[in-house]
This record gives C-alpha cells, sequence and structure tokens, in this order.
C-alpha cells in the first residue's frame, strides 16, 4: 500500500516550452502605469478607488489619486478594474527532470494564471538553477521556492540514511525538505532532528507510522494536504493500517470524534504549524460529485496531453470502482475537511494556498483559482481566501515586501475585470499580470494559452 500511495502522487512530467508574445513590458526600461484603477491592498478588508499604482524596478513606487509618473511611461487604463497582489501556489510542482526547457510549460501556466510565486513540492537539483535562472530574470516564471528530492519509505534506506540526506539538502542550497507518505517512526525522528540541527524546514505528508501528533510535536513547517489531520482524530487509529484507512483516511471519516477538533486546532496554533489544505485535489479526485467527464469537458483539460487526461480520469475511475469506496462516507470525508479548514481559519492557524498541480484534475495555475473558490466553499470569505495566498504566504516567507500593494513592495499583481471580495471568481478574469518586473498583457496572455492548447 505504502508504495502504491507513494507512487500515485507522483506525476508524468512530459511538457515542451513556450515564450510569451512580445507585448511583454520590462519596468527597468519605463515605468509601467495603471491609472483609475480599483486596488484591493489586502492589508485590510477594503478598496481603495480610482487610485493611480506606478511600477518601476520590479517595485511599486506609488500609490494614490495623485500619483505622478513619467511621460513615456507605459500607461494601463484600470477603470472598473480592481488590482489585488499576486497570489502564491505553495504546494505547485514543477517536472523533476534534468533538463530546463520542459519546466517552462508549467511555469508559464502559472504565470499567466496571476501565480507570482510557488514552492515546488517535488524537488530535483536542476530545480535549484531554475530557481537562479528566474531570481536572474533569464527566464520568466514565478519565484521559486524549493524542496529536495523526496523523504519517503522507499528514499530512506535507514534513519542514519535520512539525516545525511538532510545535511546534502541542506548544503545543495534546498529551501525546504519534502517528505512523503512510508517514513517509519524512527526514521521521521532522525530526518527531523537533523533538520533542526542544520536550520531547514520540513513541509508536506505525515506518514502513517509517524502520525499528525508527533508531526506537530516535531515542529512541521507546513503540513499539506491536512495529511494526519482525520487519522489523529480516530479513536484507536493506532490499531488499523494504512490500507483499512485509506488515502488521508478517506474510508474511516466517519469514525473521527469532532470533538478533538479543538485539540488539534491548538497543538498546530501553538507549534506554528501552517497548513496548505488542497482541497481542490480532495474536492476533485475524491468526491463523487466531481466526475471523470466533468474534467474532460473543463475548459482547463486543454493544457494537459490527451494521454494524461485519460491518465487521471481512469484513476478517478478505479478509485470509485473500490469496494471500499462508499458515497456517503466519502461525502462526509469531503465534508470533514471542510469542517477541519474552517476550523483552522477560526483558530488563527495559518492557511496557505496550494492545490498540488498538476495532479489528478488540477491544472497549473487555473487549479490555484479553484482553490480559492472550495476555500469560500469551506466557509471563509473571498478576503480570509486570497489572504491564504498573499498576506499569509508572505507572514510564512518572512517576506515584508509582499502580499500587499503598497509603495515600497513588490510589484507582482493582478489586474482582474472585477471585484474579487464580492466574488471569489474573479480572481479568474485576468487582465495582466506584473511579474519580476514585468507586465504580462491580456493579448500575451492569450497567445501563451493558445500556444499551450493540446487540442490544436
Amino acid at each position: 500500500m505504502k508504495k502504491n500511495i507513494l507512487s500515485s502522487l507522483l506525476w508524468l512530467f512530459v511538457f515542451y516550452s513556450t515564450s510569451y508574445a512580445q507585448d511583454v513590458i520590462n519596468s527597468t526600461q519605463r515605468e509601467i502605469v495603471i491609472t483609475h484603477v480599483n486596488v484591493v491592498p489586502m492589508d485590510t478588508e477594503r478598496v481603495l478607488e480610482n487610485q493611480t499604482v506606478v511600477i518601476k524596478d520590479g517595485k511599486i513606487t506609488a500609490v494614490g489619486t495623485k500619483a505622478k509618473y513619467s511621460k513615456n511611461a507605459f500607461v494601463i487604463d484600470g477603470q472598473g478594474k480592481y488590482l489585488i497582489p499576486g497570489l502564491a501556489e505553495m504546494h505547485a510542482h514543477v517536472p523533476p527532470v534534468d533538463d530546463i526547457e520542459p519546466m517552462k510549460e508549467v511555469l508559464t501556466l502559472f504565470a499567466v494564471n496571476g501565480i507570482t510565486t510557488i514552492r515546488g513540492m517535488l524537488g530535483h537539483p536542476k530545480h535549484l538553477e531554475l530557481r537562479s535562472k528566474l531570481q536572474q530574470g533569464e527566464i520568466l516564471g514565478p519565484r521559486l521556492y524549493t524542496t529536495g528530492p523526496s523523504f519517503n519509505g522507499i528514499s530512506v534506506t535507514s534513519p542514519e540514511a535520512g539525516a545525511e540526506m538532510v545535511r546534502k539538502q541542506k548544503a545543495a542550497g534546498y529551501d525546504y525538505l519534502k517528505l512523503h507518505p512510508g517514513l517509519t517512526r524512527a526514521k521521521f525522528d532522525a530526518i527531523a532532528a537533523a533538520a533542526k540541527e542544520v536550520n531547514i524546514p520540513f513541509a508536506g505528508h505525515v506518514s502513517f507510522g509517524v502520525g499528525v501528533w508527533r508531526a506537530i510535536d516535531a515542529g512541521y513547517s507546513s503540513i499539506d494536504h491536512l495529511d494526519g489531520f482525520i487519522e489523529g482524530l480516530v479513536p484507536g487509529i493506532e490499531t488499523m493500517n494504512e490500507q483499512q484507512a485509506g488515502l488521508f483516511a478517506m474510508f474511516i471519516a466517519d469514525e473521527a470524534d469532532t470533538t478533538q477538533i479543538p485539540r488539534l486546532m491548538k497543538g498546530l496554533k501553538e507549534k506554528n504549524v501552517w497548513v496548505v489544505p488542497t482541497q481542490s485535489l480532495a474536492e476533485r479526485w475524491f468526491a463523487p460529485e466531481f466526475t471523470p467527464d466533468m474534467f474532460k469537458a473543463d475548459p482547463d483539460a486543454k493544457y494537459m496531453k490527451p494521454e494524461t487526461v485519460n491518465q487521471w480520469m481512469d484513476v478517478k475511475k478505479n478509485l470509485m470502482s473500490n469496494p471500499q469506496y462508499n458515497v456517503a462516507e466519502v461525502e462526509q470525508f469531503i465534508r470533514l475537511r471542510r469542517k477541519l479548514i474552517l476550523a483552522c481559519q477560526q483558530n488563527g492557524v495559518g492557511l496557505l494556498l496550494g492545490c498540488d498541480a498538476p495532479q489528478i484534475f488540477n491544472v497549473p495555475g487555473f487549479s490555484t483559482h479553484h482553490e480559492l473558490q472550495y476555500l469560500v466553499r469551506a466557509g471563509l470569505t473571498p478576503y480570509q481566501a486570497l489572504r491564504t495566498g498573499t498576506v499569509n504566504v508572505a507572514a510564512y516567507l518572512n517576506r515584508v515586501d509582499a502580499g500587499v500593494i503598497k509603495p515600497g513592495a513588490t510589484a507582482d499583481v493582478i489586474l482582474l475585470a472585477g471585484n474579487p471580495l464580492e466574488d471569489i471568481t474573479q480572481t479568474q478574469k485576468i487582465e495582466g499580470v506584473a511579474l519580476g518586473g514585468k507586465w504580462i498583457t491580456k493579448a500575451s496572455i492569450a497567445a501563451a494559452l493558445d500556444k499551450l492548447d493540446k487540442t490544436k
């Protein structure tokens, strides 16, 4: 089962490179100015109307009704539109291959969707070079935070080997360690101790043999997928095995003692463990209401290879044909996940935006916007949902210059057709994106997406 779980979380990446259209404006050469725009600064829940926003050298230099700018500035009419900070995807995947070129398609899909920061959660040595090229502006794409290659039941052969992997990944320069399923308690303890010793954060899955309570105590940087949460609420979980529980405890959610949720929230809050729900993954892969045919008809599907679409559809069909799959119980599982997400919000547990793309029915960039909608469906307000991909991420990354729109902030912003504080689906109606000191026009976005259409 451990191998099955691990293999179900590994992806087929076969991508080709792409480029943007020529109408990408560089703020190092001329100011980029958005006039008469409604600004959603994200410092509080408010809208600043009829603002002029000036961008120079990748920074916001002015915000106001009378902001001044040079005569040769590139001016964008923002009348009736809304400007928000760029979004972050904190559980992304970049192809783990030896060639940077195939990685560019994923970066493009994120960028044109206004995803201006990503954390890659299945690392590869080539990602370190990619991160450098992105930082230097050689490649236009999101800011990349890297994890190293997976720590799992197969790659970690012993506690000592796990500790040595930690030291090597720290020395290589990765930002985080990525933990996958299958780790024994002894292996995990050795990894956690070594990570603390060399000061590198670890994030990702909680192995069944470790459990969420030990994970919290060990000080995960972030627990992703709500992994281990439901298992930690089930009495007698120590007498069960992974096969009985199912992926993320899908098959035993009806046995969870929900009176223990406050205790779980208290532990997460006290240990400052952040949470990346990836609810879009659960709602699309696991929930019975999202069928394989629904994804085949989804406009997002055209940006994935047909064989990948078919593979994802088969995975869903195989899950639903599993004798353990009970529609009513899985629906209860989804409702419990929503309850846990809302409990995190209500108890001050840090939520981070992330959806695990590309993964089953989750297309890079597009699925991050779906994740926002699922967070609202779980009970968050649109403003609270937006915070998970802006202000919260800036706090998590200790970036005082990010996540808000104000003078001095990094100019990673998205121009939208409508107000996302009233309707979260407005984040999908993108009129332009500022990223890495450049303005990507709506025409350039359309051209890039047209080139990535696999149905042509």
